[in-house]
């Protein structure tokens, strides 16, 4: 029982890898670095603006990175950053930017939107419940670690 859970961890494991390879070369193709598709796609997701502190705690990556990311699509006229209220801050999309997000980030979603509809309800519905699990039981598992020292 124990080899088969860890043979499957295996397979999972490398099933995640494979998939952040692939949405490295999607990035890759559409001319963008992962961390600035990251940050146009929660953009997108968020229909055009997003809070900074948003994409910095739904990405996982280093403030310094999307910061870095940011400013060089603030650079190239993609986004613009403005106040939302004391030290928040807004990160919008220009025009140039909407442009870029239809022609690069959309054409990724859209992708990923025919994979999901070709799949039955059931289907979905049991992929994105057992992946919540799996977060969720992940994320308890991960804050034990520090205590158990």
């Amino acid at each position: 029982m124990v080899n088969n859970i860890k043979e499957e961890m295996k397979r999972y494991n490398h099933l995640n890898t494979e998939i952040e390879g692939v949405y490295h070369e999607a990035a890759w193709r559409l001319g963008l670095s992962d961390s600035a598709m990251f940050i146009l796609y929660t953009i997108c997701e968020h229909d055009g603006s997003c809070l900074l502190g948003d994409i910095t705690r739904l990405s996982g990556i280093s403030k310094q990175t999307i910061n870095s990311a940011l400013r060089k699509l603030e650079n190239d006229g993609i986004v613009f950053l403005e106040p939302a209220g004391g030290r928040t801050k807004k990160v919008c999309l220009t025009e140039k930017g909407k442009r870029t997000v239809k022609d690069t980030v959309c054409r990724l979603i859209e992708i990923e939107n025919n994979i999901f509809s070709s799949w039955k309800a059931q289907e979905r519905e049991l992929y994105l419940e057992l992946t919540q699990r799996y977060l969720t039981a992940l994320k308890e598992g991960i804050h034990e670690l520090g205590r158990e020292l």
